[in-house]
């Protein structure tokens, strides 16, 4: 079972994808785990990934591609993978297609986690993390005993640039104008579910698994 995540970030399809590996015993593959595995062990991919980056310069689609098939060649993706963060764009996506199609292979099902916007904005701009241990919390899910301090290790929480409702606004804008055609693409294939991402984790993730039991 191949299976594309698709969301807006802060959508929860991360968490999704990682609970959906671990479920069905299938690899999560994320471009962003990809590349800083290539990078650190200096593979000749990694090479390539890192001239770009050197120069500010956005990894090409094909390279990106070239990376993620390599990735999926392996082992422990023969019986399936879900991917998390790619394909991004049209062009990403029909790329992958084309290089699937010579493999005699296919996306099996793309999941849309839908969450509007203003929600979007709600629950990333109440994010607060520890600037010591890391640790993670929200001024209305998760918020900690003390506002502002850490349970943890007692140091000051802050809002990280990420998760400020300008910053939060860009981020959404570059997904509607590159990766919202997606749904439109994988919709026409007749591979698109879509889910509720706005329910609570547990919900959202009992629907995806409604999805893959029926597949």
């Amino acid at each position: 079972m191949k299976i594309i995540m698709l969301g807006a970030p802060g959508a929860g399809k991360g968490t999704q994808a990682k609970m959906i590996a671990d479920k069905y015993a299938l690899p999560h593959v994320s471009t962003g785990d990809i590349f800083r595995a290539n990078l650190k062990e200096g593979t000749e991919l990694g090479m390539k990934v890192k001239a770009y980056m050197d120069q500010g310069a956005l990894v090409p689609d094909e390279l990106t591609v070239e990376i993620l098939l390599d990735r999926v060649s392996k082992d422990d993706c023969k019986n399936g993978y879900v991917l998390d963060g790619f394909p991004r764009t049209i062009p990403q996506a029909e790329v992958l297609d084309k290089e699937l199609e010579k493999l005699g292979d296919a996306v099996d099902l793309a999941i849309d986690v839908e969450v509007p916007d203003e929600n979007i904005v709600r629950r990333m701009s109440g994010r607060r993390a520890c600037v010591k241990c890391g640790a993670t919390y929200h001024v209305e899910h998760i918020p900690p005993k003390q506002e502002g301090i850490c349970d943890r290790c007692g140091a000051e929480l802050i809002q990280r640039d990420d998760d400020k409702p300008e910053t939060v606004q860009k981020r959404l804008s570059v997904y509607h104008e590159q990766t919202a055609p997606l749904i439109d693409y994988y919709t026409k294939k007749g591979i698109l579910k879509t889910v509720d991402g706005t329910q609570d984790m547990d919900a959202v993730f009992g629907a995806i698994t409604a999805i893959i039991d029926r597949h």
